[in-house]
């Protein structure tokens, strides 16, 4: 069976579609229902992922990729279809998000990976590790309102890539960061890909996708267009964004 099973996704959100800028027109309209439009993001998708696959997602922007990852991860509900998930999953997503400004790298770091699904004990564990890939060991008592935006990311990635479970969903995982840190992410990610977990990868890289997955699925409009070779699919990524 395989590890991760999409069986005919299908997603809708409302949004609204008529809007009100003054005052005056928020209250003449008080009590009316506010007119929506049906925005549909996905439509139709399905694909099985095998252990030890490392599988890449590409489209343009607005393509569903953002949500499909949230479905798979449990964030959100489909409409209709359904996702059979055979092994816990550590998603790296909007990395960074809950971080708490008043407290310092190691409680920040220790949160978050509870959150991800690691036991306390064994976060504790991790916390040497996650400081020392971060490059932030003197920098562990700082608050984390005095971090630059390139600390807390490091230590966003560091976290996630330090708590990984079975399967790591990743989204631009190489966006953040300098030359030095991202080549190190691409060491870790090299390293868990050899050490049998299975990857999802999102990205608007070709090159990323085509270095870093055997497979690839392209999207847009949410639907999926083409599920090939990472290197056919980056081809027709970039010929039509070309």
């Amino acid at each position: 069976m395989s590890l991760v099973a999409v069986n005919n996704i299908y997603k809708t959100f409302n949004i609204p579609k008529v809007r009100r800028d003054t005052v005056r027109e928020q209250l003449f309209r008080l009590g009316y229902s506010r007119a929506v439009e049906r925005l549909k993001v996905l439509q139709g998708v399905s694909f099985q992922l095998e252990r030890g696959e490392a599988l890449g997602i590409m489209g343009p922007n607005g393509s569903g990729k953002s949500t499909l990852l949230k479905i798979v991860c449990g964030i959100y509900l489909p409409d209709q279809g359904s996702v059979i998930v055979q092994a816990p999953i550590t998603p790296i997503l909007e990395l960074g998000i809950g971080w708490n400004p008043e407290l310092d790298a190691v409680d920040n770091a220790l949160l978050t990976a509870t959150a991800m699904g690691v036991s306390l004990i064994d976060a504790k564990s991790k916390i040497a590790e996650i400081l020392a890939f971060a490059e932030l060991e003197k920098f562990a008592q700082l608050q984390l309102k005095f971090y630059s935006s390139g600390m807390s990311a490091r230590l966003a990635y560091a976290t996630a890539f330090c708590s990984v479970r079975e399967i790591l969903i990743i989204d631009e995982i190489f966006a953040v960061g300098d030359a030095h840190f991202v080549k190190k992410c691409e060491q870790k990610y090299r390293y868990l890909l050899d050490k049998g977990h299975t990857m999802i990868l999102v990205s608007h890289h070709p090159d990323v996708i085509e270095n870093f997955c055997s497979r690839a699925l392209l999207l847009d409009n949410g639907q999926i267009l083409l599920d090939a070779s990472a290197a056919e699919v980056a081809a027709e990524y970039s010929r039509r964004m070309g």
